[in-house]
């Protein structure tokens, strides 16, 4: 062999060994930063669907074509898909899903694709579960994987929340979400999943949740409806808000400074275990005053931002409403103070 050869030889075999441990950090990086990037392209969002007919009746469906594109348009990146496969069981032992189930589903991940929104397929099935977390936990586990089965050709731009709002002791949501966890990455193993925190998804219970730390592709999901009194009152299903009302929001610094105290709070245990946040759900019910809810809304949206969280306003139709279907027009003071016009 000729020394030139030797040299070749010993060149592309370094060549080699660099290349391979770029690609293996590569990989790595990926897996650190992943999340982070889908969360910055999630931005703005709104809830969608999850008391619409059309998931018994597409005849009857109030959520149309036209209106994937009026969100986009309007200046949302996002939709979250709120869906509740409990009542499409057709079987009590194996909880097969109907297949209507699936039809909507599609319908509504395909046309917010082409729209190029963003889609959370979020499980909101939490009143079911509460009541009994454990007992239900056979059927979220068949469930999700019959969903995610079904899902796994999506692009990157679908993502899996495993539940919303999941109201139950820290220890047994641990065990659950565990278990979904496992069964979503055998069908989804790249898939962005976003698991949220006990009882209202609230932020004071970020210390209780025990995430994989191996799997840097996960989101973390927050509600966030403080003052309870304020965006709830005149809520006929809150029993200690229903009988309240004519409380007012006037962005005095003590009820900014309560919100700025939560979002640091929560942004503190982000920076921690270096996970990115979702703010799933906020929104001012319709029995308090416009201009309350105005302020309020456009102040949780901005410091929500201010923190680089992505979030999914509460919500397009039925209540707390952005868009009046009926009326076929906007909600324009809520939507102005969720969307900056030099934002879009």
């Amino acid at each position: 062999m000729t020394h030139n050869t030797k040299q070749i030889k010993l060149f592309l075999t370094v060549f080699l060994l660099v290349m391979n441990s770029f690609i293996v950090f590569s990989q790595k990086n990926k897996g650190n930063y992943f999340a982070f990037e889908q969360n910055a392209r999630l931005g703005r969002g709104v809830n969608i669907i999850g008391y619409d007919p059309i998931w018994n009746d597409n005849s009857k469906a109030r959520m149309k074509d036209k209106h994937f594109k009026l969100i986009k348009e309007a200046g949302f990146n996002n939709v979250r898909l709120v869906m509740s496969p409990f009542r499409f069981s057709m079987n009590d032992s194996t909880f097969t899903i109907n297949p209507k189930f699936f039809k909507t589903l599609d319908y509504v991940i395909k046309e917010s694709l082409k729209n190029q929104l963003m889609v959370i397929v979020d499980f909101h099935e939490h009143n079911a579960i509460e009541k009994d977390p454990l007992g239900t936990k056979s059927k979220i586990l068949s469930m999700w994987k019959q969903i995610a089965e079904h899902c796994k050709g999506y692009s990157d731009d679908v993502l899996f929340e495993i539940c919303n709002e999941p109201n139950m002791k820290p220890e047994t949501w641990n065990e659950i979400h565990k278990e979904v966890y496992a069964i979503l990455r055998k069908s989804n193993p790249d898939r962005t999943l976003i698991i949220g925190t006990i009882n209202g998804n609230q932020i004071k219970h970020l210390k209780d949740l025990d995430l994989p730390e191996q799997d840097r592709n996960i989101i973390v999901a927050i509600n966030y409806y403080s003052p309870i009194q304020f965006t709830h009152q005149g809520a006929p299903w809150s029993k200690k808000n229903k009988d309240l009302s004519g409380i007012e929001w006037t962005q005095s610094k003590e009820e900014q400074d309560a919100v700025k105290l939560d979002f640091d709070m929560a942004q503190d245990w982000s920076k921690l275990h270096n996970r990115p946040l979702t703010l799933g759900e906020f929104g001012a019910y319709e029995k308090a005053d416009i201009a309350s809810r105005v302020r309020w809304t456009n102040y949780i949206a901005r410091q929500a931002e201010l923190r680089k969280w992505s979030w999914s306003y509460w919500q397009f139709d039925s209540d707390f409403i952005l868009y009046d279907i009926d009326k076929d027009k906007w909600k324009t003071p809520i939507l102005n103070a969720l969307i900056d016009s030099d934002k879009k």
